[in-house]
């Protein structure tokens, strides 16, 4: 009798050695991707409004467009960890390659169409007459570095799948330091303006890239596996991308309807809503470094034809994902009074924020739920169900928050909305790891 606890709380151990080892770094690496930009916007700011307003514009468009494309890592990592569950470390690279050929025709895509359409896309997004020339500068230089940016998500999956977490946060924090000692030198030393700081940002990408790019030559060398492109690889990860494409398309156009939402109800809403939203992002990066651990570890489970383990591992990482919201949502409540101060002195923004962070922080639970189980189905390679889950949640959530400016409740209702939508998400995603069709074993899916 006492053996059997005893034998499972050894596992439970060991699943959270291993959850800790790659999520900690995950964390640590999704920490500094945000700092490009704010490191871009300290340097930028100092040139004068106008230049920081098209920094803003260029900047958005900018995430918006690699966002889309981060299928290329959640695909890529499901798709190499099964490779490497089932011992086969060869195919494993394999696959990481075709992932990064696909990034690579991607990002020359991306570069053929903002290129020539960079004024439109500034002036859709309404950058006024005097940012509109800053923001096309820094956005048409800034797209030369985005195959590179879509190479380093590639290449990210196929590191993560490989059950290696910290190659990602060193090379981040390298490209960190190095974006931010190129945009000085640029900016200032060689006086290029905006155009230094998009320059800067460019070779800091494009050096982040070689060194991902060594890695896993490297690896594959060691491995025998080839380096060409396949097209039929890079087909099939193409379409394992779509339905997590669909997903991420869905979940950005939730963002924007709640943004929206809020700017209808005054200026004291929308910049409340603002800070509540960095909040809220801040918080996913805890959260989602987590979900990262379960697309590697899921993958590797079921690659290795492991249904038992990989249910076990699921479980806990959903015990981590609760106990870890219930730490951010008690952090959240207990920093309200230091906190709103640092992003504004207006009385009317702050009440507006108040009650809505309280939603934010009861919410963390259900948000640790959500990801957590987001990352086993993307481990488990289940696309297209997050596809039609996060379509359903996208037709929940759209008229019940377009009816909050008629029904009234401000800002309080809107992030109410938002509750609900990761409730309604979490629902979706628990029945679907409660009936187990994500257990699909084997080295693909």
């Amino acid at each position: 009798m006492t053996q059997a606890p005893a034998r499972s709380g050894t596992i439970r151990r060991q699943h959270d050695r291993e959850i800790v080892a790659l999520a900690v770094p995950a964390f640590g690496a999704l920490v500094a991707e945000p700092l490009f930009v704010m490191a871009d916007s300290a340097i930028v700011g100092h040139l004068g409004t106008a230049q920081l307003a098209g920094l803003g514009v260029a900047s958005a468009l900018l995430t918006t467009a690699v966002s889309v494309f981060v299928f290329l890592a959640y695909a890529t990592t499901a798709a190499v960890a099964r490779r490497v569950g089932a011992g086969d470390p060869q195919a494993a690279i394999r696959q990481g390659m075709d992932g990064i050929w696909l990034a690579l025709l991607l990002g020359a895509a991306v570069i053929a169409l903002v290129l020539p359409t960079a004024p439109f896309l500034v002036d859709l997004f309404g950058a006024s007459t005097t940012a509109a020339p800053y923001a096309t500068t820094y956005l048409r230089i800034s797209a030369l570095g985005i195959p590179a940016m879509l190479v380093v998500l590639a290449a990210t999956g196929v590191l993560r799948g490989l059950q290696d977490t910290r190659t990602p946060l060193y090379v981040a924090i390298a490209g960190f330091v190095a974006n931010a000692a190129l945009n000085v030198g640029l900016v200032y030393g060689a006086g290029l303006g905006i155009a230094g700081s998009a320059w800067g940002t460019v070779i800091a990408q494009c050096g982040m890239a070689a060194v991902y790019l060594a890695v896993v030559v490297r690896g594959a060398r060691r491995h025998g596996a080839s380096l060409r492109p396949d097209a039929a690889g890079i087909r099939a990860s193409a379409q394992a991308g779509v339905p997590l494409l669909v997903r991420t398309l869905s979940l950005r156009a939730i963002l924007m309807i709640a943004t929206a939402v809020a700017a209808r109800l005054g200026d004291a809403d929308i910049a409340a809503h603002q800070i509540i939203l960095s909040l809220w992002s801040l918080l996913a990066f805890a959260l989602d470094a987590i979900a990262i651990a379960g697309q590697a570890i899921i993958g590797r489970y079921l690659g290795a034809g492991d249904s038992q383990g990989a249910r076990a591992v699921c479980r806990r990482m959903v015990e981590w994902g609760v106990a870890v919201g219930i730490g951010l949502g008690v952090l959240v409540v207990v920093s309200r009074p230091a906190f709103l101060p640092l992003f504004t002195g207006d009385s009317a923004v702050k009440d507006a924020a108040l009650p809505a962070l309280i939603i934010v922080a009861v919410s963390q639970p259900i948000c640790g739920v959500v990801f957590v189980l987001d990352g086993v189905l993307m481990g488990a390679g289940d696309g297209p169900y997050l596809a039609w889950a996060m379509l359903l949640t996208l037709a929940v959530f759209t008229p019940v928050a377009l009816l909050v400016p008629v029904l009234g409740g401000g800002l309080t209702a809107i992030w109410a909305a938002m509750t609900l939508m990761m409730a309604v998400r979490m629902l979706t995603l628990w029945l679907r790891s409660r009936s187990g069709r994500w257990v699909v074993t084997g080295a693909t899916r």
